[in-house]
């Protein structure tokens, strides 16, 4: 496995994909057993993983707990990444939920305390609560690295418009800046690309992708009438075939594979790294598995290259329109340019 810094503005070294750990622990009613975490966890190290993927309400706390336990023995090895918002379960009620400092202060204090370390690298917040303005979320951030409970922040699931006003105004008031976006994104998920990827591309920051496997409908299982996300999570977060969209993009993953001769799965996450390597930021692909057997079929992704006529047609065939303002942009590309379009070299770094 390789390494890159996450964004342009850290010398934070994450391997090119990432450990999600929401299957660690059964709070659920679903999930691995301590035992089987472990085997996926140190299937992830033995390929050269050092990003590992949390939250303080996944398994009800039990995925921190077990995250804390496997990485003690080389804890400076790992780029340990949390998240604060939704809670640890229904229990927490309004007083220890949403953006706010107070909830983030509890939040982080009652993490290091599972995770059994004394730091956070990388503290996401998960949602938008809609309700505690950037200024609050930035300086209770910045308050937190100053006192070295965390080392840097990021924003998950939040609007592209927030995340950009966010970047301006740690760095106007010189408060610690946000590295890095998490969003969903695959072949079947690619609305990302109308303004979240567009953004983190400009401002450099890092891009944290979940489900890359679209919930495992870009595996074509579902076709075979096999469970996972739709069993286990009752439908919560599961990409269908529905439109004609999606089921074309499985159809070419399927091709794709084929030709290949090697699993979709290994199919869909190839063509996520090669995105990456196209990109002018860092995006790492967060895997989800359930199994070390899952774990192991997905990591074989890390030695298929795809040719760059197959990593085109699968683009082509799951694009997704960009809209207003972006569709308007590009048909007037020419006269922008003069009329002269071929005569004006692409900036090699998107402007903000």
């Amino acid at each position: 496995m390789q390494y890159k810094t996450f964004g342009r503005r850290t010398g934070l070294r994450v391997s090119e994909v990432a450990l999600g750990t929401g299957n660690f622990g059964t709070g659920w009613g679903h999930g691995a057993e301590r035992d089987e975490a472990k085997n996926m966890f140190d299937g992830y190290v033995a390929a050269g993983g050092n990003f590992i993927d949390t939250a303080n309400g996944y398994q009800g706390g039990q995925s921190e707990e077990m995250a804390g336990d496997f990485i003690a023995a080389d804890r400076d090895h790992f780029v340990l990444a949390t998240k604060y918002t939704l809670g640890v379960g229904d229990q927490d009620g309004i007083s220890r939920t949403g953006n706010s400092r107070k909830a983030m202060i509890q939040s982080v204090e009652a993490s290091l305390k599972r995770l059994k370390t004394d730091r956070i690298d990388l503290l996401w917040t998960h949602f938008s609560d809609e309700q505690t303005p950037m200024e609050e979320i930035l300086r209770a951030f910045d308050d937190l690295v100053r006192s070295g409970k965390i080392l840097y922040a990021g924003l998950s699931n939040f609007p592209a418009w927030r995340v950009a006003r966010a970047d301006l105004m740690a760095e106007l008031r010189g408060w610690s800046p946000i590295i890095g976006v998490q969003m969903e994104y695959s072949l079947a998920e690619r609305s990302g690309e109308r303004e979240l990827l567009p953004m983190a591309d400009a401002l450099g920051l890092g891009g944290a992708l979940w489900s890359p496997l679209g919930g495992g409908v870009l595996t074509g299982k579902y076709r075979n009438n096999e469970g996972g996300r739709l069993q286990a999570f009752g439908g919560f977060l599961f990409r269908d075939e529905k439109d004609q969209r999606t089921r074309a993009t499985v159809d070419a993953v399927l091709a794709v594979a084929a030709e290949v001769d090697a699993p979709p799965t290994h199919v869909a996450i190839a063509w996520l790294l090669e995105r990456s390597r196209r990109s002018t930021t860092s995006l790492v692909p967060i895997l989800g598995p359930r199994s070390r057997a899952h774990l192991d079929g997905t990591l074989g992704a890390l030695t298929l290259k795809l040719s760059d006529a197959q990593y085109e047609r699968l683009s082509a065939v799951s694009a997704v329109p960009l809209g207003v303002p972006h569709e308007s942009a590009a048909g007037s590309a020419a006269r922008i340019a003069g009329g002269r379009p071929e005569l004006l070299l692409p900036a090699k770094v998107p402007v903000a």
